[in-house]
């Protein structure tokens, strides 16, 4: 390959920043409605910040239809945000198509879900990845050069030798074997973000740590920044320096990987923990009164509940859960560890003192 991502640039650095991300998609109009004021929305995504930085993983936490795959295609341009701010470089940036586009996906890259639908089955891997080296400028002038540079690719994912694998097609490959060729294809425009929306959820259990440890040996060569979507909150201890957990659209909490997995503070980040399998934990260990915990479903987002989100499911929901909105609120056991949850407000706090007058 004719260059690599700038593996001296210090770690840490800010590589693509979301502010106030939210994105509405409207809801079809039924002939009823035609001629009423009524625009009904999807409340896909609202209000999401987070900061991607070189050579750290942040990992995106929450069950499905949460809004984490919108993050994930908003910050990779693939949808129109409907407010807020993406920042690459700390430049704000809003690109359609064209050549604005394709300068935007040099730098940002997103390897999908199912490697076999992201995948041309008429094409062989060597299409899919010379495309990849052509449309960035990374082929060489050269059959050589190009032939050098698809080697490369396949070497760096552990695909090897390369010439058993450039000229297969993707059906001839295991599921681990084409996520590793979608994550080679997204190495062609040399990124320095990698997007990767629950890139191992369609894979065997039994394979899933090799993917994993892949894109973390690759964020330590290349210094790549990483977002990792999952739903597995397990896995994102494991992978991620950060953790941000959404629920219904919206962040419920952040901080360090460990500390929000071994000291959650919001109660969905407790339920999406408890329900996580735990050979350590005995179903004789249930607390009976635990048993209603968290049960019902996700809120509907075309209008969603007033307040806090998750009040409707909280087995700590106060009154002022249903009307407020919570704002993030620092937790205080470890720096940069917070919750956007009223059980954290100082007035809260207070009141849950001994010898204060209990507050409902």
């Amino acid at each position: 390959m004719t260059s690599t991502p700038d593996a001296e640039t210090p770690a840490g650095e800010v590589v693509l920043e979301a502010i106030g991300l939210t994105k509405h998609f409207p809801v079809r109009r039924k002939m009823r409605d035609l001629f009423s004021k009524k625009h009904d929305a999807v409340h896909a995504v609202d209000d999401v910040s987070l900061t991607l930085r070189r050579g750290q993983v942040t990992a995106l936490v929450g069950e499905s239809g949460s809004g984490k795959s919108t993050v994930a295609r908003l910050l990779a341009q693939l949808y129109p945000r409907t407010s807020g701010d993406i920042r690459l470089h700390g430049r704000s940036t809003a690109v359609k198509s064209g050549s604005a586009f394709r300068r935007y996906c040099a730098q940002v890259q997103m390897i999908f879900q199912d490697p076999f639908a992201s995948l041309n089955p008429v094409h062989t891997i060597r299409y899919h990845l010379t495309r990849s080296l052509k449309i960035h400028g990374h082929a060489g002038k050269t059959a050589e050069d190009l032939e050098k540079a698809l080697h490369a690719l396949l070497n760096r994912v552990s695909l090897t030798p390369p010439e058993r694998y450039l000229d297969k097609f993707p059906h001839e490959l295991s599921g681990g074997q084409r996520q590793r060729v979608a994550i080679a294809r997204a190495l062609g425009a040399e990124p320095e973000a990698l997007l990767a929306d629950e890139p191992v959820s369609m894979l065997d259990v039994s394979i899933r740590l090799g993917v994993l440890n892949l894109l973390r040996d690759l964020k330590e060569r290349l210094n790549l920044a990483i977002l990792y979507i999952t739903h597995d909150i397990a896995s994102a201890r494991y992978f991620a320096d950060q953790t941000l957990v959404m629920y219904a659209g919206r962040m419920v909490e952040g901080g360090d990987s460990e500390t929000v997995t071994q000291s959650p503070a919001h109660p969905y980040t407790r339920l999406l923990i408890d329900s996580a399998p735990d050979p350590d934990r005995l179903t004789t260990d249930i607390d009976a009164s635990d048993e209603d915990r968290g049960n019902g479903e996700p809120p509907s987002l075309i209008r969603p509940p007033s307040g806090c989100r998750f009040h409707p499911r909280c087995p700590m929901a106060m009154a002022r859960c249903t009307t407020d909105l919570p704002v993030r609120l620092e937790i205080g056991d470890k720096p940069g560890h917070w919750a956007a949850c009223w059980l954290y407000d100082e007035a809260t706090v207070a009141a849950q003192r001994p010898g204060s007058a209990v507050t409902s």
